[in-house]
């Protein structure tokens, strides 16, 4: 049997997925040693990316729970997404691996507070045609802004990239993400991720994470892409 990016785009969308790109294994040649998705999985000749857009009132709560509680949420749809993905793809004969979308880190330095996700899914989304990494180093795409959540599958398919966005741009001169920080985390298009953990989580009672601030994404005039 055999699979087309046509027919996996459109299960994609079928099943819940806002958008879906793919990119060839040949695209992450300048990946960092150890983070390749040929390192998580040898037979990979295709990334596949899928987003969905999270409901756009979720961020502009004063209290910061309903944004955790979305958040989290987010999550767990991605990765029904990739799931579903994975299964449609072994339906046709090709096999793969699910890219977990958060955690668990398999690299995390705890002095730093620095991890590092088994391939980086910002990055393969970029890859894969579905838009840019901002000044803020959030994803952003075109029609969705940096209200989307990533997941990807690694699949031992050939298939047909997609072409990769050069039209997007953070607006001319702004900074309005390095101004908002208020740990002054974001330098240089790079996160401290130190500062920017100490100042936007904390634990609630019993032990939960909570999301503390997300001025950069929230003020970010790409917040809503085209739709704003």
């Amino acid at each position: 049997m055999s699979l087309s990016s046509v027919e996996l785009k459109e299960f994609a969308t079928s099943v819940g997925a806002t958008g879906c790109g793919v990119a060839s294994v040949d695209r992450f040649e300048d990946a960092p040693e150890g983070f390749s998705p040929k390192d998580v999985y040898s037979k990979c000749r295709s990334v596949v990316v899928v987003f969905r857009s999270m409901p756009s009132g979720a961020i502009l709560a004063e209290n910061p729970v309903p944004y955790s509680h979305a958040s989290f949420k987010m999550y767990e749809e991605i990765d029904r997404l990739s799931m579903e993905l994975l299964r449609f793809c072994e339906s046709r004969g090709v096999n793969g691996v699910i890219i977990p979308p958060q955690v668990p880190y398999l690299h995390w330095d705890e002095e730093k507070l620095h991890g590092r996700g088994i391939i980086s899914l910002k990055h393969a989304a970029v890859k894969a045609g579905l838009g840019i990494i901002g000044k803020s180093t959030i994803f952003i795409n075109r029609d969705y802004g940096n209200m989307v959540y990533l997941g990807a599958i690694l699949i031992d398919a050939q298939l047909e990239s997609d072409s990769l966005v050069t039209d997007l741009a953070c607006p001319p001169g702004c900074n309005i993400c390095v101004k908002s920080c208020a740990q002054q985390a974001i330098l240089d298009g790079t996160v401290n991720q130190k500062l920017c953990r100490e100042g936007s989580f904390f634990k609630a009672g019993r032990g939960w994470d909570i999301y503390n601030c997300n001025a950069c994404r929230r003020l970010c005039p790409l917040r809503l892409g085209s739709r704003g």
